[in-house]
């Protein structure tokens, strides 16, 4: 122990002088299992992967590359001697693990811990300042490539600056300099607050997500934490109270109550209520849980189903010293609605008929695996929903069908499957080829699709993997039209491997890997991965392709191509194209929505690659006018109303407001959707009209 603070000491060795009131973060030391999960991963990773790649040097600098980026993303934290430091040891991770010796990333995150102290305090030192917002300055919000800075004092001003940024969004957001000084201190107290709260895991779980995602991008690490959340999200279910709780003022606070949970069942909870303390069983100690972290707050609010959770509550309108209330919750299976498929009807008309859309919303591919394994006749699963979905849109005599998958970022691939065969019934869906170049061809094997009708799939950037593995079948067969963005470009196929039970560990002690096995391939023979599904008919997108898909990465897989599966695609799709397209141009340009939306995309465009922000007060309230009046004629429009930026962070408002802003998010004009679903109500009319002419010649072929 002695010689890891020696060797840590090198790196906190750091303008101790400056800081010398305030107290150190705690030293956090890696702990025996992790060293041996690290060694255990670097062994399977080596061996097993798509495309293996050895623990050497190279790994070794991409993976210290990765750590240092995750922790200090915009070069605001460490200085270049922090850096260089750290480089000495740029080409020894390698063998570190080897040894099971995980000294030099826990070092620095020390190090990094230090620094967001001293960084926090010295902003906090500048709020008793006033700020010149007459100067002519610039502050740069790109600097992820931006050189770290050399001096202390480089930093001093690096952050003067910032400082005086989140001031200025503030001032122009209408608070007073008292108020501007009272947010803005705690907001750097609580990301002070949280340095002292990191623990050996969090450091564990972040070089690792480094390390793993070195060997491609979706090769993930899961501690025993990460990993029951990543089992909760694919199973939609969970034994809890049913709510939703956010950290707030130190507070475990109830955001949400999950209707027909025992929370809301119970009607002993509210909105707003904190939880101030956990006990388990009907007579448990109760623990107190101000200042803990969330994660550790529903961890122990978890447990096996019936058994009873107690909690020690502080009303939402008590103050801090108001009375508290101690309630019993039996813990009750919790379905997250949602996250499951939801279904939503929309009229629009096209040519000379109004037709009703039936859109289908899914979040995710999920399906609860262990359900299915024990033989549960009623599991949850993403293509069951949607099945009942659909014989409900029936019932409602809609004319088409849309799957919306914006944001979807995969899940289960046997979901994407089925949920293709819903459409499609029987045939190749995915082409799958493994590490030994085998080549295996997955289908669809429903008797009959469920939905014959027409058909349309809305993708964005966000909609990756088993998304884009659905959207590409359904355009390979002409089953449907393809709307949106071009997706992510996900086209590799993982598994989850139990550390634990590769040892044969009786307890969870050493996490999982989800590991990339396999590459997905379309029927036509083409991949998604790198270039994704290209939209049939294209509509504009925020998201920025530089920072946000798989071109992003520079490790990423490139695109390739196989022999086609044995399909028979349809061609109605192919002919309808051009006249939708047509219509849809015709449409969009006379559409003011649409039209705000391409300035709104541009605007954000010219602001991300201008890089940096006015700190001249004139300036700045010049472009809050532009904007405010641009948005005020939307209001007169009909088109909602202007949120406007508060210069707030999440958590800094009151909780009524946070929801107020989000609902009123939720309820703004969706100008993307509306459009998709006036080119399937198209597609729907020209599709009848096909019908009815094919009709007519038959007849008239009949009659002769």
């Amino acid at each position: 122990m002695r010689i890891a603070y020696v060797f840590l000491g090198a790196f906190l060795a750091i303008a101790q002088s400056a800081y010398a009131e305030v107290a150190s973060p705690p030293v956090l030391a890696p702990l025996k299992r992790q060293a041996q999960a690290a060694e255990l991963s670097a062994q399977f990773l080596s061996r097993y992967s798509y495309k293996p790649v050895p623990l050497d040097d190279a790994l070794s600098a991409r993976i210290m590359d990765g750590f240092i980026k995750s922790l200090d993303p915009d070069r605001m934290l460490f200085l270049q001697t922090d850096i260089d430091r750290f480089m000495a040891d740029r080409s020894k991770i390698d063998d570190a693990i080897e040894r099971k010796d995980l000294k030099i990333p826990f070092a620095i995150f020390n190090a990094y811990e230090q620094r967001v102290v001293e960084r926090m305090n010295y902003a906090r030192g500048l709020l008793k300042q006033s700020f010149d917002f007459s100067a002519q300055e610039n502050y740069s919000v790109l600097r992820d490539k931006a050189p770290w800075p050399q001096s202390e004092a480089e930093s001093n001003e690096l952050w003067r600056k910032r400082v005086k940024s989140d001031w200025l969004r503030l001032k122009l957001g209408g608070k007073t300099d008292a108020a501007i000084r009272e947010t803005l201190d705690k907001r750097y107290e609580n990301t002070l607050e949280r340095a002292y709260k990191f623990k050996s895991d969090d450091v564990f779980q972040s070089f690792m997500d480094a390390y793993s995602t070195s060997i491609d991008p979706h090769t993930d690490y899961f501690g025993a934490a990460a990993s029951a959340d990543f089992n909760v999200s694919m199973k939609l279910s969970l034994f809890g109270i049913g709510a939703v709780l956010q950290e707030r003022d130190d507070y475990t606070t109830i955001r949400e109550l999950v209707p027909g949970g025992p929370a809301q069942l119970s009607g002993k909870l509210a909105v707003g209520d904190r939880i101030t303390g956990v006990g388990q069983g009907k007579d448990g100690a109760i623990k107190e849980v101000v200042g803990t972290r969330l994660d550790e707050v529903v961890q122990m609010i978890r447990g096996k189903k019936g058994s009873v959770v107690r909690l020690d509550i502080l009303p939402a309108d008590a103050g801090a010293d108001g009375t508290h209330r101690v309630i019993n919750l039996v813990r009750d299976k919790i379905s997250l609605d949602k996250q499951a498929a939801r279904k939503t009807v929309l009229s629009v008309k096209a040519g000379d008929a109004t037709r009703k859309i039936g859109i289908i919303t899914l979040p995710v591919f999920y399906e609860d695996f262990e359900a299915k394994r024990k033989g549960d006749q009623d599991y949850k699963s993403a293509s069951r929903d949607v099945a009942k979905l659909l014989d409900e849109l029936k019932q409602e005599k809609v004319d088409s069908v849309l799957i919306d998958l914006r944001n979807n970022g995969g899940g289960s691939l046997d979901e994407a499957i089925d949920l293709t065969g819903l459409f499609i019934g029987n045939g190749p869906v995915v082409q799958q080829r493994g590490s030994d170049g085998k080549i295996e061809v997955k289908s669809a094997e429903l008797a009959a699709p469920v939905w014959t009708g027409p058909m349309g799939v809305l993708i964005n950037r966000g909609s990756a993997s088993a998304s884009e593995i659905f959207a590409a079948a359904i355009q390979d067969y002409g089953r449907g039209v393809i709307v949106g963005e071009p997706s992510f470009g996900k086209g590799t196929v993982q598994t989850v491997v139990d550390l634990d039970q590769i040892v044969r560990n009786s307890k969870p002690e050493f996490g999982e890997l989800k590991v990339t096995i396999a590459q997905f391939f379309r029927v036509n023979g083409g991949t998604t991965q790198l270039h994704g599904v290209t939209p049939d008919i294209s509509l504009p997108g925020l998201s920025d392709p530089t920072s946000f898909g798989e071109t992003s990465y520079d490790n990423a897989l490139p695109w390739a191509e196989i022999k086609p599966a044995n399909y028979t695609p349809a061609d109605t799709e192919a002919t309808l194209l051009p006249t939708l397209q047509s219509r849809h141009d015709a449409r969009v340009k006379s559409d003011p929505d649409y039209q705000r939306l391409l300035q709104d995309i541009a605007d954000l465009k010219a602001q991300r690659e201008k890089g940096v922000i006015s700190l001249n007060e004139a300036e700045r309230r010049k472009e809050a006018t532009a904007r405010e009046k641009r948005f005020k004629d939307r209001a007169q429009a009909g088109d909602g109303e202007d949120l406007g930026d508060d210069g707030l962070e999440a958590g800094e408002r009151s909780l009524s407001a946070d929801i107020a802003i989000e609902n009123a998010r939720k309820n703004a004009k969706d100008v993307l959707l509306d459009e998709t679903v006036a080119i399937l109500a198209d597609e729907a009319d020209l599709r009848q009209g096909v019908l009815k002419a094919a009709t007519k010649e038959s007849g008239n072929t009949n009659g002769k």
